[in-house]
């Protein structure tokens, strides 16, 4: 069961659905501000504080990655949960690059739902401090890798760009959106200079012969698999 002190705001403007996750996450323990409306989820995110806001895109009056942006632009770092109908991968790349934690499209199994709210609110308690792929071990406190026990050595751009995908796995990212949110602005890196950094992640966290995590995906940029 959940702590009994997290408090979740519900952005949902379909009745039955918000009636229905509004019971099933009370009966998880968790304590549920319902907001059916855009107007309604601002004013509460103004005025109260949350451990996670589960949020629904298509709003009757806003558009909910709008208010997404208007959190993160405020400098409220509140975790988001997008719950969405939507499911275009250029919409999940938007919403995950604006600044959602996790994005998960309808219809779902409540199951999952459960985990995904308790994996969000893990990552953001600090319980989740470190993770694991293939023989690959990333400590995220220590911005530290090891590779069969052994210590590898990454640049601040390599490294940042290895988190992102461990936090954002099996989303297909372009090229030019992994230059918008690991390069600096004002950079002078290309797409090309994207290329030559996977290429070298494979080489020390991947097999470069035969990629298991670093995926490419034609046409479009590449997708990390844990």
């Amino acid at each position: 069961m959940a702590d009994k002190e997290t408090q979740i705001l519900l952005v949902e403007d379909e009745p039955s659905l918000l009636a229905g996750l509004l019971l099933n996450l009370q009966l998880e323990g968790y304590r549920v501000t319902a907001a059916p409306n855009g107007a309604l989820a601002v004013n509460h995110l103004k005025n109260g504080k949350f451990d996670l806001v589960i949020l629904d895109l298509m709003l009757p009056d806003m558009n909910g990655m709008d208010i997404l942006a208007q959190m993160r632009d405020r400098g409220d770092y509140t975790p988001v949960l997008i719950l969405s109908a939507r499911d275009e991968i250029e919409t999940k790349v938007q919403g995950l690059s604006t600044g959602a934690d996790d994005y998960l499209t309808k219809p779902f199994d409540v199951k999952e739902l459960y985990a995904r709210v308790q994996a969000i609110l893990r990552r953001h308690n600090g319980a989740v401090n470190n993770v694991s792929f293939g023989d690959i071990k990333v400590f995220l406190d220590e911005r530290r890798v090891e590779k069969n026990g052994r210590e590898v050595h990454l640049t601040p751009l390599e490294y940042d760009l290895l988190v992102y995908f461990i936090k954002n796995p099996s989303i297909a990212f372009s090229r030019e959106a992994l230059l918008r949110n690991i390069w600096p602005t004002g950079t002078d890196a290309t797409v090309r200079t994207v290329d030559n950094f996977i290429v070298t992640l494979r080489k020390k966290v991947d097999d470069h012969r035969k990629p298991r995590h670093f995926i490419t995906v034609r046409g479009h940029g590449y997708r990390f698999n844990i």
